[in-house]
């Protein structure tokens, strides 16, 4: 009898300490079943788009850059259920709920593979995520479950960490959430950020079923000195056969209840990477080609890369070609640069002798001789060699910021003439490369009359100057209006400016071809399609640089399908004259 009460105290003791770890820490759990209250709610819009289905969010209050979306409930529990997920109110970029569904998913699906290949321009990559991001139905022949896997993969690819937060904040439950969470904690990994890393654990609830993520949360409690909280979770995971055990030798090092953890470096992920890194004494790892792009980002990161012997070129080589690939820092690679020694006559007859040189040899040479130059034009013309050098290697990208930033330090103003457009076309700050905004009012679509579109000068304003500046142009018998003219005039007409009457421009804009394949797609209603596949006309120019006639028919088409966010996008970039 003794020895039942015994165990019934003894239960009962154990539940109480569990409830209370699972009290001070929220999501301690496991992979618990609990079923939790869904909001049914549905956006609205300008389009009546709720006749025919009801629309369930999942997403909380919260939208980025303060635009909010205005939700309301409303569904019955026999109704059909249609989700979508998004961050963006749709209606903020012209668009509806119903932006997609009279596109077949095969054409959006190819549109968007050649899009992949592409380097997309700022703006090209502006509209993309407007089209991408709203909260809308799928195409047509695409179920929620893929739609939802496209824009986590876009903005996986992307490297946008920033949006996959606002994405989990703002959808509970959807194809592709664990791949979002896991992009979030790597990242936070490979940059040694593991406070920042942690915090990230919010999102791991109990519709993630993960064991690297549940890993992942043991050793935040381990970082967070919660060791208790950590054991039992780790107890957990080995219960339902989940852990392994290089995790557990790690965990088991760290919460010091062995005093020994092996030695052997483990790469089979970034988080096993790491564990290793920071229970190794003497921690010492040699990249190669087969090296990962995260585990290069965290050595970077943690200033774990080191190159002990300066001509080992196998191991200089490697580094070059990680850092050409982003991976890791591109001062590194000057850093070795700085430390190959050279004699004073090899450093004297540079311009001579790096020919005779080894590759990595030549570049560190030829940047040693540009540290060393002092006047301007010494200075440039070996940041030019080293960029041609790094180009004949295929390493373009390791030179490009750095000849970029000299380029800006010595200032475009100071530039000899003979240098001057081979460094203006180097900057790779787009802003200081277009320069300010010089209207120039003998020019109609570089007149003041953009002031209404850059400066949002007010329409009374604007009708008063464009009347003025009308005036004084056709006066002159030898005035050409151009594509950008009548792309300009349009969209004024457009917004409600009144066009003087005497003046023909639709006449003019006739001679104009539109793609009749585009035309079709804005007669048919089809505007998120169409926008991609003004995504993929811009491409990686920027509209700036576009031909006059493609200008023209971009923002015809818009202004046809009331999409005047994106067709002022492209006119701020067009038709300004810049300094």
């Amino acid at each position: 009898m003794k020895l039942k009460s015994f165990k019934f105290f003894f239960s009962l003791s154990v539940i109480l300490l569990f409830a209370s770890i699972l009290k001070g820490e929220e999501k301690i759990d496991i992979w618990k079943n609990t079923k939790e209250k869904k909001n049914n709610v549905k956006i609205e819009t300008d389009q009546n788009f709720s006749k025919e289905k009801n629309i369930n969010i999942l997403t909380n209050s919260q939208t980025p850059l303060d635009q909010k979306i205005k939700i309301e409930e409303n569904l019955s529990n026999d109704s059909e259920e249609a989700k979508v997920f998004g961050i963006y109110d749709p209606s903020q970029n012209d668009f509806d709920l119903n932006m997609w569904s009279p596109t077949k998913a095969e054409d959006v699906r190819a549109s968007l593979k050649r899009i992949k290949k592409m380097r997309l321009s700022k703006t090209s990559n502006e509209i993309l995520e407007s089209i991408l991001m709203s909260f809308s139905f799928p195409p047509q022949g695409m179920d929620e479950k893929e739609f939802a896997n496209l824009k986590i993969s876009w903005l996986i690819e992307n490297n946008r960490s920033e949006l996959i937060e606002s994405f989990l904040n703002q959808n509970k439950n959807f194809n592709g959430k664990k791949r979002a969470v896991q992009f979030l904690v790597d990242q936070n990994i490979a940059q040694a950020n593991l406070k920042q890393g942690c915090e990230k654990i919010e999102f791991i609830d109990t519709t993630i079923k993960d064991p690297y993520l549940e890993k992942f949360k043991i050793y935040c409690l381990v970082f967070n000195k919660k060791n208790s909280q950590a054991q039992l979770l780790l107890n957990l995971l080995r219960e339902q056969k989940q852990s392994d055990k290089f995790f557990d030798d790690k965990i088991d090092f760290l919460l010091g209840i062995s005093e020994k953890t092996s030695d052997k470096i483990n790469e089979k992920n970034l988080l096993n990477f790491y564990l290793s890194s920071v229970t190794i004494k003497n921690f010492n790892y040699e990249t190669s080609k087969k090296t990962k792009k995260e585990i290069w980002q965290y050595l970077n990161a943690a200033n774990l890369i080191k190159i002990d012997d300066i001509n080992d070129k196998q191991k200089l080589k490697s580094l070059e070609l990680a850092a050409n690939e982003d991976q890791i820092d591109d001062n590194i690679i000057f850093d070795i640069y700085k430390q190959i020694s050279f004699n004073l006559s090899t450093l004297i007859n540079a311009k001579n002798i790096y020919q005779t040189l080894d590759e990595s040899d030549a570049r560190s040479l030829i940047y040693q001789k540009y540290l060393l130059s002092e006047s301007t034009e010494s200075k440039l013309e070996y940041l030019f060699l080293l960029d041609e050098l790094f180009h004949k290697n295929d390493l373009k990208n390791i030179h490009s910021s750095l000849l970029s930033n000299a380029i800006q330090e010595i200032g475009i103003d100071n530039i000899p003439e003979n240098y001057k457009e081979i460094s203006q076309s180097k900057i790779l700050n787009e802003e200081k490369i277009l320069g300010k905004i010089k209207y120039n009012d003998k020019v109609l679509h570089q007149s003041k009359i953009i002031k209404f579109y850059i400066e949002g000068e007010n329409e009374k304003k604007t009708q008063k100057d464009l009347d003025k500046i009308l005036k004084k142009i056709n006066k002159n018998k030898k005035y050409f209006f151009s594509a950008k003219d009548i792309a300009l005039v349009e969209s004024l007409s457009k917004d409600g400016i009144k066009i003087p009457a005497n003046f023909k421009y639709k006449e003019i804009a006739e001679k104009y071809d539109i793609p009749k394949n585009l035309l079709q797609l804005s007669e048919k209603k089809q505007k998120a399609f169409l926008a991609l596949k003004i995504v993929e006309i811009i491409g990686e120019d920027e509209p700036y640089q576009l031909d006059p006639e493609t200008i023209y028919f971009i923002t015809n088409l818009l202004n046809r399908t009331d999409l005047i966010n994106i067709r002022n996008k492209v006119l701020i970039s067009a038709l300004p004259q810049r300094t």
